[in-house]
């Protein structure tokens, strides 16, 4: 596929063919972002940012691979990952029932031991099934214990709301108060406002500011400085959009990056 450089630990496989309870699979993206088309496996399938930014698609909402999480995609759900350019992701394929796991899309948190699990567990070929069958024993006890990350945009398939989440993700820079765009789902803004809540329980304020969470989670794990993320954004400073991340995670984004760097290990080089 365009856009990317897969690393299987053994080549020419399909996930869903290969009777292993855990496989683990490696991607790098080139200089340029990529969206992976729609699909579906038969597998769970944990999605983990070795760096770079990556977001899932998947019909309830969006989500955001931050570098010290893994987002969870249940067997059978549709989704399409979103890569910023030069990211280099690490898949894990999980069969049905093989570890305790959410049925919904939900982020985890990833332990530094259970990264490196999952980086030696897509090194690994078929030449030594002991060492594949003991790591993969280990993966799946460690990954349930993962605690639960609240890094997702909720999307409904109510279609007025849907459409309105796809502009603001294509475009976060549109600054259109609530009013306007009711206005353009042919709302009232007293309307669109209980819409917005009932479908995601999240008021509409509070709900874009969520998906601006997201998308600056994305460009400044791929790189982006704190002022073009701000640009990109629509705030009118860089003091506004550093205030809203605090108050949102407690930290300004420097420090929560680099927290997120020391806390989990990603000075490894991979």
């Amino acid at each position: 596929m365009t856009g990317f450089s897969l690393r299987y630990p053994w080549p020419n496989l399909d996930p869903d063919d290969v009777a292993a309870p855990a496989i683990a699979v490696r991607l790098e993206v080139t200089e340029h972002k990529v969206e992976v088309a729609e699909h579906q496996h038969r597998k769970g399938q944990l999605v983990f940012a070795l760096g770079g930014g990556v977001m899932c698609r998947v019909p309830t909402g969006l989500w955001m691979v931050p570098p010290h999480c893994g987002v969870w995609i249940p067997g059978g759900m549709r989704h399409t990952n979103i890569a910023t350019a030069n990211a280099r992701i690490l898949f894990v394929f999980i069969e049905p029932g093989a570890a305790a796991l959410p049925d919904k899309c939900c982020t985890l948190s990833i332990s530094p031991l259970l990264r490196e699990l999952m980086i030696e567990l897509s090194d690994r070929g078929r030449d030594d099934a002991v060492r594949e069958t003991l790591l993969t024993q280990m993966l799946l006890s460690e990954l349930p214990r993962m605690p639960v990350q609240q890094l997702h945009l909720p999307i409904s398939e109510e279609p007025r709301l849907r459409r309105i989440a796809t502009a603001l993700a294509e475009d976060p820079s549109d600054r259109s108060t609530q009013a306007e765009w009711a206005a353009r789902v042919a709302l009232s803004e007293s309307s669109l406002a209980r819409l917005v809540l009932r479908e995601t329980g999240l008021t509409f304020g509070r709900w874009r500011q969520q998906l601006y969470l997201i998308v600056a989670l994305s460009e400044l794990s791929g790189g982006a400085s704190v002022q073009q993320v701000s640009a990109d954004l629509g705030y009118e400073s860089v003091t506004a959009f550093i205030t809203m991340f605090r108050k949102a995670l407690g930290k300004p984004p420097a420090k929560y990056l680099s927290d997120i760097a020391r806390d989990r290990g990603a000075a490894f080089v991979v």
